[in-house]
């Protein structure tokens, strides 16, 4: 049976940190602020696999709280969800998501996003639908304040 899941990730804007998104690095004036790395794709993909596999969300399993992760790479964390998924004799079958930013523009960077997504999981790129949207200058996305993810995944489980 199919299950899906969805996530949603959101993180601000700041100076002095690398810009990763999908695993890759964008170079930008500015990155993304979290605990970890940040990136909001790989947090919205895990959510929406740990939410198929009805669980909770990203923080349960890698809290912010804990030194282990801090500055970690999210590729961890895919990975980790893949091994869940794995390890209940499921599959994925596919992973759709958005980003949502004003800048900067992501479009070129989208293949190896696709490509890394799919390394992490097991997947073949063409299971992996990355979209990018703006805000259309509203809230603070609009504002160029932030940076936002949305995923789906479908697990086939038993």
């Amino acid at each position: 049976m199919v299950h899906t899941g969805i996530g949603y990730d959101v993180h601000p804007l700041a100076e002095n940190r690398k810009l990763v998104l999908g695993g890759v690095h964008i170079p930008f004036s500015k990155g993304l602020q979290g605990h970890s790395d940040a990136d909001v794709l790989i947090h919205a993909v895990c959510d929406a696999i740990l939410g198929a596999l009805g669980e909770g969300d990203i923080g349960c399993f890698f809290p912010n709280s804990d030194p282990r992760w801090k500055n970690a790479e999210s590729r961890i964390f895919l990975e980790e969800a893949g091994r869940l998924v794995r390890a209940r004799n499921g599959r994925i079958v596919n992973i759709d998501s958005t980003l949502i930013a004003e800048q900067p523009k992501v479009v070129p960077y989208r293949e190896a996003m696709k490509e890394h997504l799919a390394r992490a999981l097991g997947l073949e790129p063409r299971q992996v639908g990355i979209k990018a949207t703006t805000n259309e200058h509203l809230g603070f996305i609009g504002r160029g304040e932030g940076i936002a993810a949305m995923a789906v995944a479908a697990v086939d489980l038993p």
